[in-house]
């Protein structure tokens, strides 16, 4: 065994382990950090596999800008545990078999990969050409899969836009402005004027009542 196959065994290791606590985790928060590190290790695989511009996008937007945004709303909400563990073991039976199927799925697929090379890889491999992984990547995503990727876009823009209109919906319990009223708000509206005098009379406080001690 090479050390490129030691270092592979030892990055699946800790992101399988990773994996497993991100599901296992009590703490939120402790999940998105392990979930981090998972990321972090599919990306030194990614760079075993000479994937530069994968491991480099992973690193970017999930580990520098969606982790992070899962961090802060975390950290920013109250979050009631007991509330979420309830009925969890009601759910087990079907959540474990459809999880079952998918690791079923992935190891016919990775098994399969592993026993037939692809002939694309072989054939660059025998010529020793030096190919750009992110040339090639940018010319299949546009050429082949240019449909699914303006779908993918699309659907993006309607989460966004959701999300926007959520936020903006009238609710009781949040305080919000109006963008329009703003713009239109007079100097009289903002400002009153109250005319008072300057010099107000002292009241006149009763005296307090002496009370004399009699001697016995």
């Amino acid at each position: 065994m090479d050390a490129k196959t030691g270092l592979f065994y030892v990055f699946a290791a800790l992101m399988l382990f990773a994996a497993f606590r991100v599901i296992t985790a009590r703490n939120p928060v402790h999940a998105a950090l392990y979930l981090v590190l998972a990321f972090f290790q599919a990306a030194a695989i990614w760079i075993l596999l000479k994937a530069e511009f994968l491991a480099i996008t992973l690193v970017l937007v999930y580990v520098g800008a969606v982790m992070v945004l899962f961090l802060f709303v975390v950290m920013m909400l109250d979050i009631n545990l007991d509330g979420v563990r309830q009925g969890f073991w009601k759910h087990f039976p079907l959540a474990g078999s459809v999880g079952a199927l998918i690791a079923l799925e992935m190891s016919y697929v990775l098994m399969g990969g592993f026993r037939e090379p692809p002939k694309a890889a072989n054939a660059a491999a025998q010529t020793g050409s030096q190919v750009s992984n992110t040339k090639e990547l940018g010319k299949v995503l546009y050429s082949e899969y240019v449909y699914p990727l303006e779908i993918a876009a699309i659907i993006l823009l309607v989460a966004i836009i959701a999300a926007i209109a959520l936020t903006l919906r009238a609710r009781k319990d949040s305080k919000s402005q109006n963008p329009s009223e703003q713009v239109r708000v007079k100097r009289a509206d903002r400002v009153t004027l109250v005319k008072m005098k300057s010099v107000m009379p002292e009241a006149t406080m009763p005296a307090a009542p002496v009370i004399e001690e009699k001697k016995a």
